[in-house]
């Protein structure tokens, strides 16, 4: 067997890889084998000072670069992602515990983004209004300053690389704080941004203590903006300290995505489909299709192909040849999936595969289809984030369009039909920032990814991704 080694993780602060002040560390683990793989340095008071005041220096020197020359950095920056993704995936793998395939995949849908950046960032424009000859108007788009951004742990190679393309493509720097469980991923993106030729205090990461950091980050002067992704109390609660500081945010929350299916559908292809993507990093997805509303004279071949695509997916360690799906991220997890699978049949709902632990280490967790959920159950209305696919039949559209709209979330829907009718209902009236028409993808470099009402606001990705780090100014001249 292949011995695998784990990254140095380190702080990077002012052009410096070093670890935190105080010398305080904890446990990185393997969520597939629950053995400690690393050492995660915790920030101090004094560290975050020292990557404010780096941050600050960082983005006076940014925002004179030429955006054609920070194109070619980021460019570079992109290649350079490209050329390591394999050993990014492999520190991927460890940290997060999705297969390898997936972790590369993911790396190399960074690479993407960062590109876009690279490509995208000359186009920020301003505009020249029309006024009378004694008088010019016209604004100017410019960076906005520094940015705090906080990235999650399902996603550590695109969460992180979304914020720094579109910050750093705006002429803006960053201070990232990358998810505690998942750093080496974003060490090994930042040493390729550093490689590039990025400059000294555009780029600073931390870990440690959240709250701390999101605290001190917050309130200080320096930061201008907020990009955060995450849960929506944690989103809620950051947006809240943002406004009281006047500083602009972008919040992209969780979700519990409806998946409406007609029934003029091919059954087994949308099935199959829907199982495949509902698995997908272990159901750890924002955009996740997790709530299935079928129509009823489809409801049981539907129920029955995806029950036999779930309970046939290979789990295991995301080195193993063939895995399908990794382990959830940690015991919590574990814990909440048990709670919502047992809320759910306590209160009627059929329990038709998985449902409890698998292996006898790491955090592995069935994947597990429930069917006739009532509405009542937790689950279905608390974003279970895991393992677990939802499926309830309607008749009349309204029906299922009342269902997808009945949650306060709204980040991502899909519906599976091929009549242009249904289609263009579903796109018109489900609440979600992205709706799918059969399809499960919503994230592409070149578009924008977001929600509305609980699910988040602002966006990142595509030109709306890299305009959220800017801000408009008026330009009034005129003759005496």
């Amino acid at each position: 067997m292949t011995e695998r080694k784990y990254t140095d993780v380190q702080l990077f602060i002012g052009g410096v890889w070093r670890g935190g002040s105080a010398g305080q560390t904890s446990n990185i683990i393997n969520p597939a084998t629950g053995e400690v793989i690393g050492q995660l340095p915790h920030a101090t008071i004094a560290d975050l000072d020292a990557a404010l005041a780096s941050t600050a220096k960082g983005f006076e020197i940014w925002r004179n670069t030429s955006p054609t020359k920070r194109g070619v950095i980021l460019q570079k920056a992109a290649d350079l992602v490209r050329e390591r993704a394999l050993r990014i995936a492999e520190i991927l793998t460890m940290e997060q515990g999705k297969s390898y395939a997936e972790a590369k995949g993911e790396v190399l849908k960074a690479a993407d983004m960062i590109e876009w950046g690279a490509q995208e960032g000359r186009r920020t424009y301003g505009k020249t209004v029309p006024s009378g000859p004694e008088m010019r108007l016209y604004t100017l788009q410019e960076p906005v300053g520094p940015v705090a951004a906080f990235a999650p742990w399902n996603f550590p190679a695109i969460s992180p690389t979304r914020k720094l393309a579109g910050s750093l493509a705006a002429g803006c720097s960053c201070v990232l704080k990358a998810a505690e469980d998942v750093p080496g991923t974003a060490v090994e993106i930042v040493r390729a941004f550093v490689a590039a030729g990025v400059p000294d205090g555009v780029i600073n990461l931390v870990f440690g203590d959240p709250a701390q950091i999101s605290n001190h980050l917050l309130t200080s002067s320096i930061i201008r903006k907020l990009t955060f992704t995450g849960s929506v109390p944690v989103g809620k609660h950051l947006a809240a300290m943002a406004a009281q500081n006047m500083k602009l945010s972008t919040m992209e929350l969780g979700g519990h995505s409806p998946v409406i299916v007609f029934d003029d559908v091919d059954v087994q292809m949308v099935a199959t489909m829907s199982a495949q993507g509902k698995f997908r990093n272990a159901g750890q997805v924002c955009t996740s299709p997790t709530r299935f509303v079928v129509q009823d004279t489809i409801y049981e071949a539907f129920l029955s192909r995806f029950v036999e695509v779930a309970s046939n997916i290979k789990v295991g360690d995301g080195f193993e040849p063939d895995v399908e799906m990794g382990p959830l991220i940690n015991e919590k997890r574990m814990i909440t999936m048990e709670n919502l699978v047992g809320d759910a049949v306590e209160q009627g709902a059929r329990l038709l595969t998985g449902g409890s632990r698998l292996l006898n280490r790491g955090s592995f967790f069935a994947p597990t289809v429930l069917a006739d959920v009532p509405l009542s159950a937790r689950i279905m209305n608390e974003e279970p984030f895991g393992p677990v696919a939802l499926i309830n039949r309607f008749d009349e559209m309204s029906d299922a369009i009342t269902e997808a709209n009945r949650l306060p979330y709204g980040l991502a829907a899909y519906g599976f039909t091929q009549s242009m009718t249904r289609a263009a209902e579903v796109s018109r009236r489900v609440e979600a920032g992205m709706v799918a028409i059969n399809g499960l993808t919503v994230s592409f470099p070149e578009t924008p990814f977001g929600g509305i009402k609980d699910s988040g606001y602002g966006r990142e990705g595509g030109s709306e991704g890299i305009e959220s780090y800017t801000t408009k100014r008026l330009v009034i001249e005129q003759s005496l």
